[in-house]
């Protein structure tokens, strides 16, 4: 019955279609303005390394379990505990792992309506005509989050162009468009990093950014170092809210998964270093202090590219660049939210379109409000706002115990058990995973979750309290 059920089920017309398709989903906003600033702030070379060992242990584990689950079921998350677990109860956790999916567009949406905004406005030519300070850079970031109607404009447009994309199916819209966008996103960042290689402070910033500083480490902050590294390691790939699950269930079965995922993490890393090579050259050739979060990007960066010769063009094919990536990532989650509605309700594509990008406007709305008409709510005292708060329930809580629901599924027999994930994950050819693993996932893998859990509740109380 299952097989008849799946049997007119999408399937990418080409494995590099999956690959940059799937990569598209991990690679956005976090990999540009969070992997450089701390890579820089821990190390360099030291911290990459290290990221790179919990990326092995850590995040492609947790890719290989979403996508595997994906491919056997040929299900989003709307329906794949119920294909592959039928009569468990193992269904009621989706709804918690489907309401982030909501969550992260909620915002995620808004801040890539800020990047086309920029984009706009530095090909335009209004962030180059003069030299920009950071302050002055600063007060204009500022002014357009005071503004709702700018804020609420853009967002509808991302929200509106990417849901549409997603309306006219997932070969010729989701496919269709984002494998074209990744190869010019990956083309736009190779050009970027060979030009900032010529910049007179590419040496000063390639030795802040990449050259091993172990001066930045001790005993004292050794366990922030290890913190940040396991954590960007978990974060980068978007994995917990099922968002990749939904293209395991395009896959076929030529390809071992573990093979799959390996490539997806090696994608994703190269893309966060070469943001790092594009930003820090910059940032020591004009003498600007490099930010973090999306002050980097929206603030410094500004100020970098009115300093520079021809910054008007350099800026603004960095935020094309900028925006192709947040925008496959929109389109990419955007699929999965249609897949699960799909899955869920039985409804047809456009319908699932329609309701669910009214659904996600409705929800980013106090996001947008939170920085004017409603900048007077403080969620955790201070100056937090709702953004704030909407990033603590998925980054805090969703993503975490959405991956240790994923690995207990995978690895313990009242779930779907390992014997089953393992026997999917090694089909195909490529990366096998070893039957030597299974305690690992079964008891290693969740406690570190755990952990991230739990450092990540110390992070926020005491940045507040």
């Amino acid at each position: 019955m299952t097989n008849q059920l799946n049997e007119n089920r999408d399937q990418f017309s080409s494995r590099l279609g999956f690959i940059l398709i799937a990569a598209g989903c991990s690679i956005g906003l976090g990999n540009i303005w969070r992997f450089p600033y701390i890579t820089g702030q821990y190390g360099g070379a030291l911290f990459v390394g290290i990221y790179v060992i919990f990326l092995l242990a850590l995040g492609i584990p947790l890719v290989t379990i979403e996508l595997a689950v994906g491919r056997a079921s040929k299900k989003s998350l709307g329906a794949s505990f119920e294909s592959l677990t039928p009569n468990t109860r193992w269904y009621l956790c989706k709804y918690f792992m489907i309401f982030g999916n909501y969550v992260l567009m909620s915002f995620y949406s808004m801040v890539t309506g800020w990047v086309m905004y920029y984009t706009y406005k530095i090909f335009k030519g209004d962030f180059t005509h003069s030299l920009i300070t950071q302050k002055e850079a600063g007060e204009a970031f500022g002014a357009m989050l005071s503004n709702p109607t700018v804020q609420i404009i853009c967002t509808v447009l991302v929200t509106v162009i990417s849901f549409a994309i997603c309306a006219f199916g997932f070969k010729k819209g989701v496919e269709g468009v984002t494998k074209p966008l990744m190869v010019i996103l990956f083309f736009l960042l190779i050009f970027l990093s060979v030009r900032s290689a010529f910049l007179p402070g590419f040496e000063e910033g390639m030795k802040y950014y990449l050259y091993p500083d172990f001066s930045k480490v001790s005993m004292g902050n050794l366990h922030e170092l290890l913190s940040a590294a396991c954590g960007q390691a978990f974060f980068t790939l978007g994995v917990g809210v099922g968002s990749l699950q939904i293209f395991g269930s395009y896959m076929n079965k030529k390809k071992s998964i573990v093979y799959e995922s390996t490539t997806i993490a090696i994608l994703d890393t190269i893309v966060a270093i070469l943001a790092g090579i594009i930003i820090f050259p910059a940032c020591f050739s004009y003498g600007v202090e490099p930010g973090q979060g999306p002050g980097l990007v929206f603030v410094t960066l500004v100020s970098v590219f009115s300093n520079m010769a021809g910054g008007q063009i350099w800026g603004g094919i960095f935020f094309l660049f900028l925006l192709l990536a947040a925008g496959t990532t929109l389109i990419a989650v955007f699929e999965n939210i249609i897949g699960i509605s799909k899955d869920m309700f039985k409804v047809s594509r456009i319908k699932a379109v329609v309701v669910n990008c009214i659904v996600i406007l409705i929800l980013g709305l106090p996001v947008i409000l939170g920085f004017n008409v409603w900048s007077d709510i403080h969620p955790f005292g201070g100056d937090s706002v709702i953004l704030d708060l909407y990033d603590f329930i998925l980054s805090q809580n969703i993503i975490e115990i959405g991956s240790i629901i994923y690995v207990l599924y995978a690895s313990w027999k009242f779930g779907w058990g390992y014997n089953n994930f393992i026997s999917e994950v090694n089909q195909g050819t490529g990366f096998k995973l070893s039957n030597s693993l299974h305690l690992y996932f079964k008891f290693l893998l969740p406690l570190i979750v755990v952990a991230l859990l739990i450092q990540g509740y110390i992070s926020i109380f005491t940045k507040y309290y």
